[in-house]
């Protein structure tokens, strides 16, 4: 499957697709960069935020894998990834988060392989970005494309958002 094909797809679409998806090995993202598309989202909210972004994935000395998200300068779906800079010259990143299995009560989308992006562990417990999960899938075995979708909880409850993306593994 390519990305313009995802890219194109309903969210009933993007969630078959979400549940036929590959187990991923979280191994296999140490040390590379996926550019991001979002999907799925109203246009004015990607107009307030971002429709491409980055996730970086690094292996800590621990040997666990874990990443984080890099804010993109918008220069479209078939734009050159180029990170945004704060005034010193460091790329804009937000959002660390662990890799772990599925969680053993799943996720508000039905998933039975993939794993979980969570948040909470790097964010304090007020800090809103710490409520929110990634149930995330490969689309092929090589883990070249990526399928994600976002989830919130709340007071031990899980909720979908229509937030969904691809990740696409960015030549080193």
């Amino acid at each position: 499957m390519k990305r313009e094909e995802i890219w194109g797809m309903s969210a009933n679409e993007l969630h078959a697709c979400l549940v036929g998806g590959k187990q991923i090995d979280p191994d296999a993202l140490a040390d590379a960069d996926y550019r991001g598309v979002s999907l799925g989202l109203p246009r004015f909210v990607e107009r307030m935020t971002w429709k491409t972004f980055r996730k970086s994935f690094r292996r800590g000395a621990d040997g666990e894998v874990s990443g984080l998200n890099v804010r993109l300068e918008q220069t479209g779906l078939e734009g050159k990834a180029i990170p945004k800079r704060d005034r010193r010259g460091r790329e804009v990143t937000f959002g660390p988060f662990a890799i772990g299995p599925l969680p053993p009560t799943g996720t508000p989308f039905g998933c039975s392989t993939g794993v979980v992006f969570d948040y909470a562990p790097r964010h304090p417990s007020w800090h809103p970005i710490g409520r929110t999960r990634d149930v995330v899938v490969a689309l092929d075995d090589a883990h070249e494309l990526l399928l994600g979708a976002l989830y919130v909880e709340l007071a031990g409850l899980s909720f979908r958002t229509p937030s969904y993306f691809t990740l696409e593994r960015e030549a080193s």
